[in-house]
Order: C-alpha cells, then sequence, then structure tokens
C-alpha cells in the first residue's frame, strides 16, 4: 500500500508539471529614459504598452528622468558609470554633445547590423537632416515639432479682424496687436514661448540666415555665432520696441508665457506645435493657427527647423538585448504608430506614408491646425535651414535668453545684447572645440 502510494505521488506530480508546462521564458527588458511628463508622458506609456504586448520577448521599461537637460546629463553619466539606460530621449539641441559623446550606437548602424529593414527615404529630410551625419541617421525622431502662431479668434472678432485670416507678416502682427489693444479685446498683442529657440533659432532659418558659420555648425567645431548681424538686431529690436509699447508681452523661458495666451491677456502666442493637444483641453475661447510670422521682401521664406527630441541608442548592453531595441525602433517608425502619436500629442509624423495615410483620411481637413506645423518643413533645406549642430547648446541657449531678458528689460539695446550673447556662446563653443578636438 505504501509503495502505490508513492507511486501515485510521483504519478501526480508528474501530471501536474505536464499541466503546468514549462516556465515561460521571463523577456528581456529594454531600459528607456525620457523627458515626458503629463499628458505626453502618458501618451509615451500607451506606445510602450502597445509595443509590449505586439510581442513576447522584449519589455521596454520606460522611465521619467526628469527635464530635458537632466535627462542628457544623467544618461552620460550613467554611461561612464558603465549602468546605461539601452534608450535615452534628448531634445534637439543637445545633439551635437551625443555625437561626439562616444556613447552613441547610431541607429543607422543599429539596424543595420540587426537585420532589420528601415525605409529611411520615407522619412522627411527637414526631420531627419537634423539628426544625421554622412548622410547617415545617428537617432530616431521621436516627438518632433516646429513654432507656430497661436491666435485668439474670439479677441480678433472683437477688434473687427478677420477670425479666419492669422496674420502671415510680422508687420500684420504689430498691427493686428495694436487693433486688439485698442478695443479692449485683449492687454497684450502676442507673447512668445521658448524665446531663443522660437525668436532665433527658428525665426533665422525661416528667412533662411545664417545662425552661425560652418553652416550653423555642421561642417566643424570652430563655429562662431551669428545672430548679432542686421537681420539679428532689427528682428529682436522690433521685439524689444513692441515690448516697451505694450504690443509684446515677455513671459519667461521655456513654456511659462503660455499662461498669457490660455488666461486671454495676450491674443495671440508663438509656441511648439506640441502644444496643440493640451491647448485643445485648456483653452475656453475659439482659436486657430498661423505659420510662423515672417518679415517678407528681402528676405526668401524657407522652413522651419524641428524641436522636440530623439531617440538615442547607448553601447555598453548585452549584444543580445539590441535586437530588441532594434525592433522597438521599428515599430514607433511605422505608419500607425506614427498616425496615432500625432493625433494623440500633436508631434509631428516624421514619414511621407504617414503624412499621406492622414491626408486620405480628411485629418487635416478636419484638424487644419495640425497641418500648420508641417506646412513650415515643405521647402527642401538650405545650409542655413537645415538646423543646429553646435555643441552645449543648452548653455548657449541659456546665454542669449539671458541677454534677451536683459534687451527686453530695457536694460541693453539690441546690438548691445545680441553683441554679449555672442561673446558668450562663442566663449562657450570654443570650449566645447577644446574639449573635443580629433
Amino acid at each position: 500500500m505504501e509503495a502505490f502510494s508513492r507511486r501515485w505521488t510521483a504519478l501526480a506530480v508528474a501530471v501536474a508539471v505536464l499541466l503546468i508546462g514549462t516556465p515561460a521564458q521571463a523577456k528581456t527588458e529594454i531600459h528607456f529614459w525620457h523627458a515626458m511628463g503629463g499628458q505626453l508622458g502618458a501618451a509615451t506609456n500607451e506606445l510602450v504598452k502597445q509595443f509590449n504586448q505586439s510581442q513576447s520577448e522584449y519589455e521596454v521599461k520606460a522611465l521619467n528622468k526628469g527635464t530635458y537637460p537632466e535627462v542628457l546629463t544623467g544618461a552620460i553619466a550613467a554611461y561612464r558609470q558603465k549602468n546605461p539606460p539601452h534608450i535615452v530621449q534628448v531634445f534637439d539641441v543637445g545633439t551635437q554633445t551625443m555625437l561626439l559623446s562616444g556613447a552613441i550606437y547610431p541607429i543607422f548602424q543599429l539596424m543595420k547590423e540587426q537585420e532589420i529593414a528601415v525605409n529611411w527615404g520615407d522619412f522627411i529630410k527637414p526631420v531627419t537632416g537634423y539628426y544625421s551625419k554622412d548622410g547617415n541617421l545617428y537617432s530616431m525622431p521621436f516627438n518632433s515639432s516646429s513654432p507656430i502662431l497661436y491666435y485668439n479668434k474670439t479677441a480678433f472678432k472683437k477688434a473687427g479682424l478677420n477670425p479666419d485670416k492669422p496674420p502671415a507678416t510680422w508687420k500684420e502682427v504689430g498691427e493686428a496687436s495694436k487693433k486688439i489693444i485698442a478695443a479692449g479685446a485683449a492687454k497684450c498683442g502676442f507673447t512668445t514661448s521658448w524665446p531663443s529657440w522660437t525668436m532665433l533659432e527658428n525665426t533665422f532659418p525661416w528667412h533662411d540666415q545664417p545662425f552661425a558659420t560652418n553652416q550653423n555648425g555642421y561642417t566643424g567645431l570652430d563655429t562662431k555665432l551669428l545672430i548679432n548681424g542686421e537681420f539679428g538686431v532689427k528682428h529682436i529690436g522690433q521685439l524689444a520696441a513692441w515690448q516697451k509699447e505694450g504690443v509684446y508681452s515677455y513671459g519667461g523661458r521655456m513654456g511659462a508665457p503660455d499662461t498669457k495666451f490660455i488666461s486671454g491677456e495676450c491674443a495671440m502666442d508663438i509656441q511648439s506645435s506640441a502644444v496643440i493637444g493640451g491647448f485643445k483641453k485648456s483653452l475656453k475661447f475659439e482659436w486657430g493657427t498661423g505659420q510662423l510670422p515672417h518679415w517678407g521682401a528681402p528676405y526668401k521664406k524657407q522652413n522651419a527647423v524641428v524641436g522636440g527630441a530623439t531617440l538615442w541608442v547607448l553601447k555598453g548592453q548585452k549584444p543580445a538585448d539590441y535586437k530588441g531595441v532594434a525592433r522597438f525602433m521599428k515599430f514607433i517608425a511605422e505608419p500607425h504608430q506614427q498616425m496615432w502619436w500625432h493625433v494623440t500629442t500633436g508631434y509631428l509624423p516624421i514619414t511621407h506614408t504617414a503624412i499621406k495615410n492622414l491626408e486620405t483620411g480628411y485629418h487635416f481637413k478636419k484638424n487644419p491646425e495640425q497641418w500648420t506645423a508641417l506646412s513650415q518643413l515643405s521647402a527642401k533645406p538650405t545650409p542655413n535651414s537645415l538646423g543646429h549642430r553646435l555643441g552645449n547648446f543648452v548653455q548657449i541657449r541659456e546665454a542669449i535668453e539671458s541677454e534677451m531678458e536683459n534687451i527686453f528689460a530695457g536694460k541693453k539695446t539690441a546690438k548691445e545684447g545680441l553683441e554679449a550673447a555672442v561673446a558668450k556662446g562663442n566663449a562657450i563653443l570654443g570650449e566645447f572645440a577644446a574639449a573635443n578636438k580629433p
């Protein structure tokens, strides 16, 4: 009887093992650091969730690591400590720093070595050009945007302006602002968010003007800023004059000025196309969008440059992990995900196929505000409008915005402030060049 009991127990255990099966193989974890918070963070998490559910081999773990600068410095520090994430989101001004960091696994090389096909020719040139070197893409565009004009249609109507015709030139911006203020439709005409990015880094290429030497830094490290020339002084000088008149209202750095537009204090705001989704939920008045204002002749209208960020792959991981990294990159670049990401966040679709599919579905006809940013990227980029490749660009932007604040506060003339910004910026560029000599 005891022998029978032992045999029965052994048989039961064997059957249980067969019923349960072998343990499921654990998914390979892919660590992804990013700077997306709030609604954009939720969208990022959802995109990652979609990838994780689409296959059974890899699990992307997305982690918000703070602001763009914090993510950049944190990732480089982690690489040096030999504990980097697989993927890191880095904003546009960190491009040169990443290219020369020695920490990256270029995206074009990753996809080739992992034998995952990507139609690079389907990507929009003004987007890929910013992040390419020698014709090869080094990071995967993720959240791309360009600055556009947002305007309060309700205020325009009250001022007797056509609510369906946003001002296209800076002259028209000034004229509309004065009418709006005179009619009591708003206290100020317009404000600008991310002041260096919107008013200099994009306004220069929009007018096909050089921002810096060496094709804005693309062809050499011994680069100098050119924002203190005739065009820069004219543009910033006019903003300063309007600030003094109350036509323009400087509202601070990054997205802080948006509150002036949301509250109705200012009738117009020049801000990233990335806030479209947020504005749809927060604005309590009828609104529309227009292209970045232009000064007109003798300046040529060219193209805006992209802002936002791309995904960089870091070295130092297990070789087998990179197949999962490549599959995730392939996933986010596919038309379906590109369309979903654009509709959900307002960020630009980065492939011609995704754009065509959106057009076929009448998306842009139903949502004209989301076409505005794309329309600014239709021209073939010139050496002046491809983008900016400046070392330590984060510090340069801070130096520029500090001097812009001096100008708008009346402490310096436009010429004096821009000269000071160039001196500070060139010193930063010189330090970067010295530290990165071949």
